[in-house]
């Protein structure tokens, strides 16, 4: 054979060669990579956030209720003041003169009570004597009838005797009249003291609004006021002025916002992590103890039926939070984060939350039509019209099985549960150990079930990702 016979048999090997790889080649890229994970059993906790501030559970502003110059504050901002502390004053000369006064016209109507009570002794003791008068004319009056009925004694005696018993007996009762008035005078003075008494109370409630004092132990976290400016108080639609701000510092609380789409998960009771922004690396511990049914507009914070607008925005739902724990270095309106857990369940299926996918029979239908590719993706128009869904569409995974020695995703419907942070529960559809497609968030978009695919785990760069 010559050179030139084997030369032209060894080029037509080597373009046979070239050709049968570039065929192989060419069908393993025709194969679509697919991310892969697994089906295990783990703890799963949902978690909804809420961001706001801290803010103390009872607070008041302490208002002027009195008109005049304040002459004393006696604490500043940052202190601790104690249930009944006296806590500022105002000028207070005319209503501490007003009590003097009736104090002074209390004693005086005292001693008026005295002399009654005196005069009321004195009208008993002569009632007492008349009637012992009386008596005695009594006898003399019997004893000088017996007599001139049996004509021992003149009618000039006897009428004398008739007449000292009557005179007697109407002393009697003018002197019982007398101890009526008497005690009439006493009720009528001590009626008198028990209106200046109301006065005197009267007189020092005025007195008593000069004086502000803590309604609890509290923090005092604002005084927007100094000693020397004049205060007025309140009235009608006009706000009187404010002398400081206290906060029960007892029952702390968080209260954030949270986001319309995760507010039916929260619930009374349920635990909380709360986090301040002010003290990095420290999680104070709480529970939820209010939830709010009122929506609040996100860019007024106004409820909804407050709101005079109809434009659809964002919405957020306010949620208190109590802490289980007091700290000093908790202050009001210090910015806070709140991790409410909604649902915790131990040891059960979960899978990526990002394999999950959503199908109806149009759809695969589409898919079947095109390739496997959804209309406008590359390689079909874009004035295909996408399909629309009819009845309901069925949330599933891609599970991978072997068949005929070639890998396949093949669409399996699940049932979930709780939803975490990247993962979620399946409830059923699934078993422990399954190899299911995880990725690519494009191939899933248009990966139909029996596709032929290989597993590429490699990480994905932000232009796949895209």
């Amino acid at each position: 054979m010559s050179i030139k016979k084997i030369a032209l048999i060894a080029v037509g090997v080597l373009i046979l060669a070239g050709v049968i790889a570039g065929v192989i080649r060419h069908k393993q890229n025709s194969i679509t990579k697919v991310a892969t994970g697994h089906v295990v059993r783990q703890d799963i906790v949902s978690i909804v956030n809420g961001t706001g501030q801290i803010k103390p559970k009872t607070y008041v502003n302490v208002g002027a209720t009195a008109f005049g110059r304040i002459t004393h504050l006696y604490v500043k901002e940052g202190d601790h003041v104690k249930r009944g502390q006296l806590v500022a004053t105002v000028e207070s000369e005319q209503p501490a003169s007003a009590v003097q006064a009736q104090t002074a016209t209390i004693a005086a109507s005292k001693t008026d009570v005295q002399s009654y009570i005196a005069a009321e002794r004195t009208a008993e003791a002569n009632v007492a004597q008349a009637k012992a008068d009386l008596e005695q004319k009594r006898f003399d009056y019997e004893r000088a009838r017996a007599l001139y009925e049996d004509k021992l004694i003149a009618k000039q005696d006897y009428d004398a005797k008739k007449a000292a018993f009557d005179v007697s007996e109407a002393t009697l009762q003018q002197r019982q009249a007398s101890v009526a008035q008497a005690k009439a005078q006493t009720a009528s003075a001590h009626g008198h003291v028990e209106q200046a008494v109301a006065t005197l109370r009267g007189n020092t409630y005025s007195l008593g609004l000069t004086q502000s004092r803590a309604p609890f132990d509290a923090l005092v976290t604002n005084v927007p006021v100094r000693e020397g400016e004049t205060v007025v108080v309140g009235i009608q639609n006009a706000e009187g002025s404010t002398l400081m701000t206290l906060a029960d510092m007892s029952v702390i609380t968080a209260e954030v916002k949270v986001d319309e789409t995760d507010i039916v998960n929260v619930a009374l009771n349920q635990p909380v992590n709360v986090t301040v922004d002010a003290l990095p690396g420290r999680v104070f511990k709480g529970h939820v103890t209010e939830v709010g049914d009122q929506a609040l507009l996100r860019t007024t914070g106004l409820a909804t039926s407050q709101s005079t607008t109809g434009t659809e925005e964002a919405k957020d739902f306010k949620v208190v939070v109590t802490l289980d724990e007091i700290s000093d270095d908790l202050k009001p309106g210090l910015s806070a984060t709140a991790k409410i857990t909604t649902a915790h369940r131990s040891d059960v299926l979960t899978i990526p939350i990002q394999a999950l996918v959503q199908r109806n029979p149009e759809m695969e239908k589409t898919l079947d039509q095109h390739d496997g590719k959804m209309p406008g993706t590359s390689g079909v128009a874009a004035s295909t019209t996408p399909p629309t869904a009819k009845g309901e569409a069925i949330t599933g995974v891609y599970v991978l099985r072997n068949d005929r020695k070639k890998l396949r995703a093949v669409f399996v419907p699940v049932k979930t549960g709780v939803t975490g942070a990247t993962d979620i529960e399946v409830l059923g559809g699934l078993k422990q150990g399954d190899e299911i497609v995880t990725g690519r968030y494009k191939t899933l978009r248009t990966l139909k079930s029996g596709t032929t695919v290989k597993r590429d785990n490699t990480p994905e760069t932000p232009a796949e990702g895209s």
